[in-house]
């Protein structure tokens, strides 16, 4: 560490009591309405609502802009604890901070984000970030949603955009107040498109949230459509430069992806927390299964795995903390977490047996959830891609 010299890989007393502290949380306040709201497909309002009381909606945003000031790695913790409880809180939790807080932190001026982050980061509004179209995911480039600046003055001063189109698998879609969105604002001189980022609020007349996906698993995150007929918004919703939404949104991509590893490791670690006691209590040929070497085994792996991930993620949180370029380690943990994720949670249902496939244990749920984890914020082929070109310095197709 700067300065110290020395290696400390202990959290720090504020980490463990923020790490406590919502474990506590989780586990006895929202545990047991989990289920049903899994089962319902239902949004939690309520419990959402609690998380921003206990200041916990902005956790690495700070203070002054109505965030909790805490650091990134802090937030890696919080989203950890949170996801190993329930899978579609912590994809509410990492898509509000990193996705809906995090453009305005970054590129806001002093008014947006009095206007719109600090009851973001303060927990009373929502956070939605709209990237993803029909036809673009990781390929930003081929966005089809379009703004176009009307009644601006011959200086480029003032006037309103009008944006019109529609964006794909929308974390939080009908849930947020704010969306920030990236649009098409024009060509560049080599042609390639000109990509801006837009403050959009809910209310927005021509905006709607199209549809509601029914999905694999995280039942209770709303992933939405959103489209656009001439939505008209103040020509001071632009968010940063005209034409920085591209770089813009690799940024914010990069911080996510610490996020979505932490979740990816709160998934994993509830998958190995329910297999290791089945392992130790189940009893088959007068035995527990934990002594039978096939399942020994996939325990050891589980746990070696989970804490190498866990090791990723924080040291990517590390390094983001002390404004150190940490792109490259925060694909590697986003892939390698993801993965793990995927790995273990199937593991945990052998273990289960016949008991794991069923939804009166939850392990077929934590499975479900995971595999989220290996496709949102770019998928695992795309971290890879990511990984592999700042290794080599080539382009990889």
């Amino acid at each position: 560490m700067v300065g110290s010299g020395s290696m400390d890989l202990d959290l720090s007393p504020e980490h463990q009591l923020l790490r406590a502290t919502i474990r506590d949380f989780m586990e006895k306040e929202v545990a047991p309405v989990v289920d049903e709201h899994e089962r319902e497909h239902r949004f939690p309002v309520e419990v959402v609502r609690r998380l921003g009381e206990m200041g916990w909606l902005g956790i690495p945003i700070p203070e002054d802009e109505g965030g909790a000031g805490m650091d990134t790695l802090a937030y890696a913790i919080a989203v950890e604890e949170i996801g190993r409880v329930w899978g579609s809180l912590g994809l509410i939790v990492a898509a509000h901070t990193s996705l809906g807080c995090g453009p305005l932190h970054l590129a806001g001026t002093k008014e947006q984000k009095d206007r719109y982050l600090v009851p973001m980061a303060g927990g009373s509004v929502i956070g939605a970030y709209g990237l993803t179209e029909p036809g673009a995911g990781s390929d930003a480039g081929g966005t089809r949603t379009t703004a176009r600046l009307e009644n601006a003055t011959d200086a480029g001063e003032g006037g309103e955009w009008v944006i019109d189109g529609s964006k794909r698998f929308i974390t939080n879609a009908g849930q947020a107040g704010t969306y920030i969105i990236t649009a098409r604002t024009g060509a560049r001189d080599d042609g390639s498109a000109e990509i801006s980022a837009f403050i959009l609020p809910a209310d927005t007349p021509g905006f709607r949230v199209v549809r509601i996906e029914d999905k694999l698993g995280l039942h209770a995150s709303a992933t939405g459509e959103l489209a656009f007929d001439r939505c008209r918004i103040s020509a001071e919703n632009l968010l940063g430069e005209r034409g920085d939404g591209f770089r813009m949104f690799l940024k914010i991509l990069d911080g996510g992806r610490i996020s979505i590893a932490a979740l990816a490791v709160g998934i994993a670690q509830a998958a190995y927390d329910a297999a290791v006691p089945y392992a130790q209590t189940r009893q088959q040929f007068g035995k527990p299964i934990g002594s039978f070497q096939g399942v020994a085994f996939m325990i050891a792996d589980m746990a070696t795995e989970i804490e190498a991930a866990r090791a990723l993620v924080w040291k990517s949180a590390w390094l983001k903390d002390q404004d150190r370029d940490y792109s490259l380690v925060a694909a590697q943990a986003k892939l390698f977490a993801s993965e793990v994720s995927s790995r273990v949670t199937n593991a945990a249902i052998q273990v289960h047996g016949g008991y794991g496939y069923v939804t009166e244990y939850p392990v077929e749920r934590y499975l479900r959830d995971a595999k989220l984890t290996e496709i949102g914020e770019g998928t695992s082929q795309v971290q890879r891609l990511v990984i592999a070109r700042k290794i080599l310095g080539l382009r990889i197709g």
